[in-house]
């Protein structure tokens, strides 16, 4: 079996001017929400691929990808001129354990991600386990500028949908709003901002945390969070804290 599906692109999504999201028609092996797979072009026949996290649920047909072009790498920058109609590659088998069914039970869940570490988080919340385990679900997405804060329009209709259950917190670094919190994600937990704002308790009795992002945020977040007694979740040690190092510094 090849490792290799051909897909068509449906969509290609400018946000900014370096973030993009891409939808692909391919028929996929069924995956996980909250798992990655790798798109690839051909280069003189070879692969160029890299991985990145579906945005759509598991039973959405159409396959969506969030990314930010990466200086001088060798894939992005060809993923951003692809039409409607044209030839894409998605590897046959999803991966990653940034998925429900490594948590354990809890009242609250957590989803911290920064840029498009977002994106294993839409999937997660499209899908619809997560709504009959936790109480409450709450989605924090940390960028640099309002102009960032991409899928607003889905995560409103997410919040329609759930208005009980779900919280959206934005952050921005770089600019004054009136809607967001300002800073970091790590200085907002360690000062009582977060939990603040999203009126929950976050600790060890109650919540479990996903994060994903660039390294510095889930370095520092993870920091932050086991200074309070949080652990990072293992399948022989559960504890309440579970990574997806999404970033990536090459292309």
């Amino acid at each position: 079996m090849s490792k290799w599906i051909e897909g068509k692109v449906v969509r290609l999504r400018q946000w900014t001017d370096e973030l993009y999201s891409i939808q692909v028609e391919a028929d996929i092996p069924p995956f996980t929400a909250g798992q990655f797979t790798r798109l690839a072009l051909e280069f003189d026949g070879e692969m160029v691929a890299r991985p990145y996290s579906f945005i759509n649920g598991p039973d959405n047909p159409v396959c969506e990808f969030y990314f930010i072009i990466v200086p001088d790498g060798p894939l992005t920058h060809h993923l951003i001129r692809l039409k409607q109609g044209d030839k894409v590659f998605v590897a046959n088998r999803a991966a990653g354990f940034l998925v429900l069914s490594e948590l354990p039970d809890a009242a609250y869940l957590w989803l911290l991600s920064s840029g498009t570490g977002i994106g294993p988080f839409l999937s997660i919340l499209n899908d619809g386990e997560v709504w009959q385990r936790f109480e409450k679900v709450v989605l924090v997405h940390s960028v640099r500028t309002a102009a960032e804060l991409t899928y607003r329009e889905e995560i409103g209709q997410l919040l329609a949908r759930h208005p009980e259950q779900l919280q959206y917190i934005p952050f921005i670094s770089r600019e004054q709003s009136d809607f967001a919190l300002a800073g970091r994600v790590p200085a907002a937990i360690e000062d009582g901002r977060l939990e603040t704002r999203a009126g929950l308790v976050l600790d060890a009795q109650t919540s479990q945390v996903m994060i994903c992002g660039n390294p510095y945020m889930v370095h520092d977040t993870q920091a932050v969070l086991e200074a309070r007694g949080l652990k990072k979740n293992k399948r022989r040690e559960p504890g309440q804290i579970t990574v997806e190092q999404y970033w990536k510094e090459s292309d």
